[in-house]
């Protein structure tokens, strides 16, 4: 009888702990109020899996510990919706949504209209079963989608677990923060991998991963627009479908204006054609639906797509201006990649004089030329790329580009790997590898040399007096000084700099040495597996699979890595020069001066890239996220800093610049940098 008590109360507790997880689960994630720090959720996770993996009896498939899933799949299952989901039609000019308010007002005399974001994403159909959710299925062709359930586990901001037992099938867009999608592909470049042209193309290849565990990897997020359908509850507008959506704990559509009049409805759209660049998530229109269901149900719709709704689409912003040159540039994997310079243009509020070609293939795909005339615009806002020549503009002077045979650095054969787009030039001592190499090597994320910048980088390497990243600890103090611009404070400054990186510790090594597809994270957690170096060089494939994190070809990148006998005599003699080849012993130096803060960065920084900064504060136990909240401690705001910016001011949260962050990291307690901040608000 005992036993069975026993057991009940244990059933309680895994009961009680997931009903606490997924409550703070939806204040951080959805509502973006927490009211228990990280440290506390993390605690709260950890006793669940740990009654979970003594009592596996009682792990659900709602459990939140079954966020992120196991075995990759081999392909995905096909899911029939229950409601089908149709495009809709768009429109394009004023004159057309009066054209469709005119439509509306044959059959409904005094329409209300819902106006929401139309997010840049993947749409996907959640079906919840008594508050459970059950399956999360693409959109596909509206009638049968792709079951790709365990992906959309993943993300955090949808609900295991509704706060009523309510069946219900809602419609929800999945996307990439602008900020996260940024750093998304600066890990793709670090990691030697193609970046991502935009962040809805991201959005969509992270969501249709067979394997789960690369998905949780990807910073995806989701908006709720629509309540597809619902057992046993009356609901009679689509704003009040919105507002119990938002209370049973899904992250709904952050627009959902009402408006009475198609004049007003133009008015709204026309505040955010320009206001929309400051929102953190991409949008390429706004979307008008009738308010009323009943009123829906009586306009209908046709095959494909609602009458009662319809998608205004903002005019993409180009710019048309000339194609100067295209040049190409060796990445430190040998990756070469084509660049469009272009006559200087201002796009969505900065001048771009450059534009990403990608490869070869992009060039021919959209048959660029040099001296064409081209509309440029911004892939997602974010990165300028060539949307398409002006054939008409073309005068005979133009001619074709192409990609170079050999290196253009070491004049080495180019080669093109069968199954990938990118040209690479195989020679690992190529000397732009090799720069770059090193560049990378000095960098704030990797052994964090500051005053080795890429200039002196260059410098010192067309000098010979550094030809790898371990002759960097060898230099000699004269040789520096007769180069010139050099003065013997700048040289003792530089020599003090090296000194000080010898104890970077083992994480920032391996991110320093470059290989492939090791980025900080995969890096920490090495580090945090293994005690030094040599531990790493010995393990087999089969062993580094077993960590979490370590994929198939982190793994295999790492085993052949140290299988290089180049890459041992670098190591050695990085080893003999006294740099630490074991466990970070300068963060552990580091003064906690940052535990239990949260600082949010926004905008460009003048010297700081976003993941330096963010090192910088979780070396000394601070933490950073992606939103502004109540909690948040400071936003650290460089330029073109946008809505969170705006909202930090609106919450009085403390906002300092690089500067006042630079002297933060200079204190020596919490309370200095807790009155510091509090200085910087008063003023």
């Amino acid at each position: 009888m005992a036993e069975s008590i026993n057991e009940k109360d244990i059933y309680n507790k895994i009961n009680e702990l997931r009903e606490r997880i997924e409550h703070h689960s939806i204040l951080y994630y959805v509502q973006d109020s927490p009211e228990i720090s990280d440290a506390d959720f993390d605690m709260l996770m950890k006793e669940l899996i740990a009654l979970e993996e003594k009592y596996p009896e009682y792990i659900t498939e709602d459990s939140p510990t079954q966020r992120i899933g196991g075995e990759a799949l081999s392909k995905f299952d096909q899911v029939r919706h229950s409601v089908q989901m149709m495009s809709l039609s768009n429109a394009f000019s004023k004159q057309d949504l009066l054209d469709f308010d005119s439509r509306v007002r044959q059959m409904i005399p005094k329409p209300e209209y819902v106006l929401e974001f139309k997010i840049d994403g993947l749409s996907v159909a959640l079906t919840y079963e008594k508050g459970k959710f059950k399956v999360g299925a693409t959109r596909g062709d509206g009638v049968v989608g792709e079951d790709v359930t365990k992906n959309l586990k993943t993300i955090k901001s949808i609900p295991m677990k509704l706060k009523e037992e309510v069946s219900l099938v809602v419609r929800g867009e999945v996307y990439i923060p602008k900020e996260k999608f940024k750093e998304l592909n600066l890990q793709q470049e670090e990691n030697g991998l193609a970046l991502f042209a935009n962040p809805r193309n991201a959005a969509a290849g992270s969501l249709r991963q067979l394997d789960s565990n690369i998905t949780a990897k990807r910073p995806l997020d989701i908006f709720i627009f629509n309540l597809q359908e619902i057992i046993d509850k009356d609901i009679y507008t689509h704003s009040e479908a919105l507002e119990y959506l938002k209370a049973l704990g899904l992250k709904v559509s952050p627009m959902r204006n009402v408006y009475s009049s198609m004049e007003a409805v133009w008015d709204e759209i026309s505040v955010w054609h320009d206001k929309r660049h400051e929102l953190d998530f991409e949008i390429d229109g706004i979307v008008i639906k009738v308010n009323d269901l009943a009123q829906r149900a009586m306009l209908g719709e046709t095959a494909k797509a609602p009458r009662w709704a319809i998608a205004y689409k903002f005019p993409a912003e180009r710019q048309l201006t000339q194609i100067e040159d295209i040049i190409v540039q060796v990445g430190r994997t040998g990756t070469i990649t084509p660049t469009a310079i272009l006559t200087p243009v201002r796009i969505a509020g900065s001048t771009v004089s450059r534009a990403t070609l990608h490869n070869e293939d992009f060039i021919k795909a959209k048959d660029i030329k040099i001296k064409d005339w081209a509309y440029i615009q911004k892939a997602g806002d974010i990165i300028p790329e060539v949307y398409e020549v002006d054939i008409s503009k073309r005068t005979g002077v133009e001619y074709e580009f192409k990609m170079p045979e050999t290196c253009p650095e070491c004049h080495t054969p180019t080669v093109r790997v069968e199954g990938e787009a990118a040209l690479k030039c195989p020679n690992i001592t190529c000397p732009a590898q090799i720069k770059r190499g090193i560049i990378h090597f000095v960098s704030k994320s990797a052994m964090d040399i500051d005053k080795l910048g890429e200039a002196i980088v260059i410098q010192l390497y067309e000098a010979g007096l550094i030809n790898d990243m371990a002759d960097i600890y060898y230099l000699n103090p004269d040789e520096i000084l007769a180069l010139p611009r050099m003065g013997s404070k700048s040289v003792s400054n530089l020599m003090n700099s090296i000194e000080e990186s010898k104890t970077a510790g083992l994480d920032r090594l391996l991110i320093g040495l470059g290989i492939r597809y090791i980025g900080t994270k995969a890096a920490k957690t090495l580090a945090s597996v293994y005690s030094d170096i040599e531990q790493i060089k010995q393990a087999s494939i089969e062993e580094l699979l077993q960590i979490d994190e370590i994929g198939e070809k982190m793994a295999q990148s790492i085993f052949e890595f140290f299988k290089v006998e180049e890459n041992l005599n670098l190591i050695e003699r990085l080893k003999l020069a006294g740099v630490s080849m074991s466990v970070d012993k300068k963060n552990s130096q580091q003064k906690p001066i940052f535990e239990g803060m949260k600082f949010v960065l926004t905008g460009t920084l003048e010297t700081l890239k976003r993941d330096e900064a963010a090192v910088l504060i979780e070396e000394r136990l601070g933490k950073t996220s992606s939103s502004v909240s109540k909690n948040t401690t400071a936003v650290i705001a460089g330029e073109e800093a946008g809505s969170k910016l705006d909202k930090a001011i609106a919450l009085g949260v403390a906002v300092i610049n690089e500067e006042v962050f630079k002297k933060l990291l200079k204190l020596e307690t919490k309370e200095e940098v807790l009155a510091k901040l509090l200085e910087s608000q008063e003023r």
